[in-house]
């Protein structure tokens, strides 16, 4: 029996990985453009099929029959073939509601803003509408179909206190984009953001800046996926079946990002960590040399420190798109704040404390090349350091005891 997920264009879905670590069934990406997808209904060759965007309302009529829940709320993404009759239901709302709770979030008494108008707008609608919000609002570029527009909805509704936002607005390959400043709601609480792909969106990013509370879409999509496969097959999944392969992909998907001091052994731990976890290991300034064709004293001698932060800003780009590796970041990575927050895309930042007294100048970093300019480098990047890193660890003992430590800290993250 065929079970899939169907959509126009899904380079960036989770779903093949969760729905196959389940272990009931194998499943496929069926991408299908809107003309495709009367025939693919229509031929109802398949066991189940979740839906995403385009797609989520655009199934509706080709359906024999709605869930309560999915009537009521006007979206489907899980379609179940019971011997040729098709149920729609929508799973996403569990999924949601899963991950407001998880996130610590509660919307009963709350001003709400869904941004969005999507079929999965209409399922966070519901949500917030069922945790009895005391307003739930809409947010499109347009203000149609009883929307306000995103400069209404920062002029007139300051005292929001929830964001929650279903638009694909900072998704992958446009990971950058931010669809609006939750700095310009005073009030606000939290931020949900159903993306998951990257792993931290900059909208949650921003966030977390400001100290909310804020989540990206990862333990939804699992949470769903969980619902979903127990109604393709009839089965009951354990109660922690859905926080245990969040974990898990969370830790796949994500880079581990040491960041720290030149000298503090982020290259020779990083090489040690990615022998131990099978790992890729990627050394940034290792790629800037590579690809500028000289080395960084070079660098720096023919462009100046600006010319060698742009490149290293331009690789940063590129390996923060995706997750999966072991990255050892410049000792002046993290100095930028586009750079952190491109490390963050899809990184765990790690920062590796190594006490001044066990820093050694070398030739080969200009702006450590000796002991006057080291100290005053600690002094001044420490606590830029600290700031940036989501978790740190002394460096002491050998560089396999705390490789290993280093491997214990993040597995459990």
């Amino acid at each position: 029996m065929r079970y899939g997920l169907l959509g126009e264009h899904l380079p960036h879905s989770f779903s093949k990985e969760i729905h196959e670590r389940l272990g009931l069934y194998r499943y496929e990406l069926i991408e299908l453009a809107p003309s495709e997808l009367g025939d693919f209904l229509r031929r109802r060759d398949f066991g189940g099929v979740n839906v995403t965007i385009p797609y989520k309302q655009a199934v509706i009529p080709y359906l024999d029959e709605l869930s309560p829940r999915a009537r009521a709320i006007g979206a489907v993404n899980t379609v179940v073939n019971r011997a040729g009759h098709l149920l729609g239901d929508n799973t996403d709302y569990g999924g949601l509601a899963a991950l407001l709770r998880r996130t610590g979030l509660e919307l009963r008494g709350k001003k709400v803003l869904i941004l969005g108008t999507g079929g999965t707008s209409l399922t966070a609608r519901a949500v917030a509408t069922d945790a009895l919000a005391a307003a739930v609002l809409r947010v499109s570029r347009s203000g149609r179909d009883g929307a306000i527009t995103y400069e209404a909805a920062v002029a007139e509704h300051p005292d929001a206190q929830v964001l929650l936002n279903t638009t694909p607005c900072g998704m992958y390959p446009e990971p950058e984009a931010l669809p609006i400043d939750p700095g310009r709601f005073p009030a606000l609480e939290g931020v949900v953001d159903v993306i998951y792909n990257p792993l931290r969106t900059r909208l949650t990013q921003r966030a977390a800046e400001l100290g909310l509370k804020a989540a990206n879409g990862l333990y939804m999509l699992v949470t769903q996926a969980v619902l979903a496969a127990e109604a393709f097959t009839g089965a009951t999944l354990p109660e922690d079946c859905a926080e245990g392969i969040f974990r898990e992909l969370q830790t796949k998907k994500q880079n581990l990002v040491l960041i720290g001091m030149p000298g503090s052994g982020k290259s020779t731990l990083g090489r040690l960590l990615a022998e131990r976890s099978g790992r890729p290991f990627v050394d940034t300034d290792e790629v800037i040399v590579q690809r500028a064709g000289r080395s960084i004293p070079e660098i720096f001698a023919a462009e100046g420190e600006a010319g060698f932060r742009d490149r290293e800003t331009a690789a940063l780009r590129e390996l923060c798109a995706t997750g999966g590796r072991i990255l050892a970041t410049g000792g002046g990575a993290v100095l930028r704040e586009e750079n952190r927050a491109l490390l963050r895309q899809n990184g765990l930042l790690l920062l590796l404390d190594r006490p001044l007294e066990a820093l050694t100048p070398t030739g080969d970093r200009p702006l450590a090349d000796n002991l006057d300019k080291l100290r005053a480098l600690y002094e001044a990047r420490l606590p830029v350091y600290r700031a940036a890193a989501d978790a740190r660890i002394e460096v002491t003992g050998s560089p396999e005891e705390t490789a290993a430590r280093m491997l214990e800290l993040w597995r459990n993250s």
